[in-house]
């Protein structure tokens, strides 16, 4: 899942609060998933828990994790970059639409039609 470069000049709370971002960006960690504790993923990666406790700590500020008190720690849907975009996709596609004029129905056919591609 993750992995630590001692010889990185990154620290390592960063490196692992960069790949878990990049994964759930990528959709590589879904929405829902739940996380390892602090406790298993620093045994794991053989480093520091408030290491781990501080990656986890700056996700859940980005929004992109939520702990659910005992129940553990998920990724959250507020965070998920993929329906984010694809709302700014659609506000710029709407704009583009009315400003060539076109109507509801014939902009939403487009769309249709391109998804069916």
């Amino acid at each position: 899942m993750i992995e630590i470069d001692p010889t990185s000049k990154t620290p390592p709370y960063e490196q692992v609060r960069t790949e878990l971002a990049n994964q759930i960006n990528s959709g590589a960690l879904a929405v829902g998933t739940k996380l390892p504790t602090v406790r298993k993923l620093a045994e794991d990666l053989g480093i520091a828990p408030n290491t781990i406790a501080r990656a986890y700590r700056e996700l859940e500020e980005a929004a992109l994790i939520e702990t659910r008190g005992r129940a553990g720690t998920y990724v959250s849907a507020s965070g998920d970059q993929t329906r984010q975009r694809g709302r700014e996709a659609a506000e710029q596609y709407a704009a583009t639409a009315r400003a060539l004029g076109l109507g509801e129905d014939e902009a939403l056919a487009l769309v249709r039609a391109a998804l069916g591609r």
